[in-house]
């Protein structure tokens, strides 16, 4: 066994203790160089994740903007959508009111039109009617005028009451004792095409029956006569 006191002893226990200083110097440098690498590294990581999150809470804004952004067109959309149904709605209804409009003026055009077609055969049977006046008035002039000196005359009425073209039948030879005397009755023809007696002179209190009577009958000539017989009757009073 080895003497503490020997020498040797002292130099090899100093080196053992150097050599056990140094590897642990030797761990403690590989100790510190291994936490600085995992510093560097948790800060790389760190930065990367704060990199990762500062970016993802930038894209989070620009996506809060583009929702914002989405959201005001579309409540533009909405209200242009409802304007637009508005004015439809209106022109809707407006083309509803014209097409009632168009059916009324039809309506009218077609009632229009009935009315020019019985107007048309009023016309047509009133020319007719008047051309068998006129042939009874050719009647009564040949037989009144010839025979019995009876005066046929056209006038236009001034007045209100006797506007237009009317007709003044003479009658002479009625009072004996004035044979030249005129008795006369004024007629015209109504939009009808029925006669109408304006008057008479001297005047007749029968006249309205006798018109009555004419124009039930139509019969011009016989009126003439009747006339006639009241003027002689009256004439003889």
């Amino acid at each position: 066994m080895t003497s503490i006191t020997d020498p040797n002893m002292s130099d090899r226990f100093t080196n053992a203790m150097e050599e056990i200083h140094n590897k642990q110097l030797k761990t403690y440098g590989e100790i510190i160089d291994t936490t600085t690498e995992l510093c560097q590294s948790h800060r790389h990581v760190v930065k990367s994740a704060l990199d990762t999150c500062l970016k993802k809470c930038k894209d989070d804004d620009m996506l809060f903007e583009t929702i914002q952004t989405f959201k005001k067109d579309l409540e533009q959309i909405n209200t242009s959508l409802k304007e637009k149904r508005h004015a439809i709605s209106g022109m809707v209804s407006e083309i509803q009111q014209k097409e009632l409009q168009k059916d009324d003026i039809i309506q009218k055009i077609e009632k229009l039109r009935e009315e020019q077609a019985k107007r048309k055969d009023l016309i047509e049977s009133q020319n007719k009617a008047n051309k068998d006046r006129l042939r009874n008035l050719g009647k009564a002039r040949l037989v009144f005028q010839d025979h019995l000196g009876m005066e046929i005359r056209t006038i236009l009425g001034k007045t209100q009451l006797v506007k237009g073209e009317k007709l003044q039948f003479v009658f002479r030879n009625i009072n004996p004792s004035d044979q030249d005397s005129a008795y006369v009755v004024t007629m015209g023809i109504k939009e009808d095409g029925a006669y109408q007696i304006v008057s008479s002179d001297p005047a007749l209190e029968c006249l309205p029956v006798l018109e009555r009577q004419l124009q039930e009958t139509n019969n011009l000539p016989a009126f003439l006569a009747n006339v006639r017989k009241e003027f002689i009757s009256q004439a003889r009073r």
